[in-house]
C-alpha cells in the first residue's frame, strides 16, 4: 500500500520544481553576487541588485528546464510581481523604522506629551545636550492645536462636501451647474496648499482686523479648502456605487426621495464615505504652509480657535528643525521634532482605525430571513 502511495506521489510531483528551489537559487545568487562585489568593492545596495539580476533569469531557466516553457514564463512574471511588491513596501518599512528609531527617544522624554515649549530655553537645551539635565519642552500645545484645527476643518468640510455630492449624484440632471461644480472641484483638488492658506488669510482679512485674523479658525478655513474637494470626489464615487435597485425599491414603497437618501443611500455608502473623510483628514493634518500663513507660531497652549496664534504638529516639526531652540545645541530640538513626527503618524493611524470602526458600526446589517 505504501509503495502505491509513493508511486502516486512521485507521479504527481514529476516535472515540478521542489518547493525549496527559490530559496536555493536565491542563496546561490547572493553568494555569486557577494563574490562579484568583493572584486569591485562591496556595498549592500549593489549586492542586492546584482543578486536579483542573477536570481530572475536563473529561476526562469530552472522552471523552463524542469516544468516547461509556460511554467518558466509564469515563474518569471511571478518573480517580477513579487519583486515590485517588495520594492513598493521598502519605503514604507524604511519610514516606519526611521520614525521609531529616531522618534521613540523624544516620545519617551518626561513631560513630552504633557508640556509646552513655554519654559524651554537655549540654556536648558545646552544643559540637556551636555548631559547635565533633562530635555525640557513638549508638544502639548501643538498636539491640541492640530486636533482643534483639524476638527474645525472637518466640521466645515464634511457637511459641504456631503451635500454637494448628494446634489451631484441624486438631484442634478447633468446640467451646466453640475458640470461647473465638477470642474471647479477638479481644479481645487490640485491647488497648492499655500494658495489655500492665502485664501483663508485673505477671507478673514476682509472680515476682521488683519492683526486679529491670525488664529486657529483661519487655519481651519484654509484647510477646509483642501478637504472639500477630496470629500466631494470620494463621496460622489461611493454614492454612485449604490445600486439603483435600492432606490427604486424605496420609491416603490412610497418613501420620499430625501428619506431614501438618508435611510438607504447614505447608510449603504457610509463605509466608503468614512474612508474618504479619513483620507481628507490625513491630507490636511500634515500641512505646514497654510498653518504658517494663517495660525502663526506659538509656544504656549491655546485652546481658543478665535483668538491668538496657535501651534500645530507640522509647524512644530518645521520650527524645531529650521530654528532650533539652541543653535549651538541642536540635539534636543531634533529629538523633539522626531518625537512630534512619530506622534503625527500615530494620530493618522488612529484616525484610520476610527474610520473603520465608524464604518463597521453604521454599515447596513445583514439579517437572516
Amino acid at each position: 500500500m505504501s509503495a502505491v502511495a509513493t508511486l502516486q506521489k512521485s507521479s504527481l510531483t514529476a516535472g515540478r520544481l521542489p518547493r525549496w528551489t527559490p530559496w536555493a537559487v536565491g542563496a546561490g545568487a547572493l553568494a555569486v553576487s557577494a563574490g562579484i562585489m568583493s572584486l569591485i568593492g562591496f556595498n549592500l545596495p549593489g549586492w542586492i541588485v546584482i543578486a536579483w539580476l542573477l536570481f530572475v533569469p536563473s529561476m526562469f531557466v530552472a522552471a523552463r528546464t524542469v516544468e516547461g516553457h509556460q511554467a518558466g514564463v509564469d515563474r518569471f512574471w511571478t518573480v517580477l510581481v513579487c519583486s515590485a511588491f517588495v520594492l513598493a513596501l521598502l519605503p514604507l518599512v524604511s519610514v516606519i523604522v526611521t520614525l521609531l528609531v529616531n522618534g521613540l527617544p523624544g516620545l519617551l522624554d518626561p513631560g513630552f506629551l504633557a508640556s509646552t515649549m513655554q519654559y524651554a530655553t537655549s540654556q536648558t537645551d545646552q544643559a540637556a545636550a551636555a548631559g547635565e539635565g533633562p530635555v525640557y519642552g513638549g508638544i502639548l500645545h501643538a498636539l491640541v492645536g492640530s486636533v482643534l484645527v483639524t476638527l474645525a476643518a472637518t466640521v466645515i468640510s464634511v457637511p459641504i462636501g456631503l451635500f454637494t455630492s448628494i446634489y451631484l449624484v441624486e438631484y442634478s440632471q447633468d446640467g451646466w451647474l453640475s458640470r461647473a461644480i465638477t470642474f471647479f472641484v477638479d481644479v481645487m483638488t490640485g491647488i497648492p496648499s499655500i494658495v489655500a492658506g492665502l485664501f483663508g488669510a485673505a477671507l478673514l482679512f476682509s472680515l476682521v482686523d488683519p492683526q486679529d485674523s491670525l488664529m486657529g479658525f483661519t487655519a481651519a478655513v484654509a484647510l477646509s479648502v483642501l478637504m472639500i474637494p477630496v470629500v466631494v470626489r470620494s463621496t460622489v464615487e461611493m454614492l454612485r456605487v449604490v445600486p439603483n435597485e435600492l432606490r427604486e425599491a424605496s420609491y416603490a414603497l412610497g418613501v420620499r426621495k430625501w428619506r431614501t437618501i438618508v435611510q438607504v443611500v447614505i447608510p449603504t455608502a457610509i463605509s466608503g464615505i468614512a474612508s474618504g473623510v479619513t483620507l481628507a483628514i490625513a491630507r490636511v493634518i500634515g500641512e505646514t504652509a497654510p498653518i504658517l500663513v494663517t495660525a502663526g507660531v506659538a509656544v504656549r497652549l491655546n485652546t481658543n480657535l478665535f483668538n491668538d496664534w496657535m501651534m500645530t504638529l507640522p509647524v512644530f516639526i518645521f520650527r524645531q528643525l529650521q530654528n532650533p531652540t539652541s543653535p549651538t545645541a541642536v540635539g534636543p530640538s531634533i529629538e523633539r521634532a522626531w518625537g512630534a513626527a512619530l506622534v503625527l503618524v500615530l494620530l493618522v493611524m488612529a484616525l484610520n482605525l476610527a474610520a473603520r470602526l465608524i464604518a463597521r458600526a453604521f454599515a447596513p446589517k445583514q439579517t437572516g430571513r
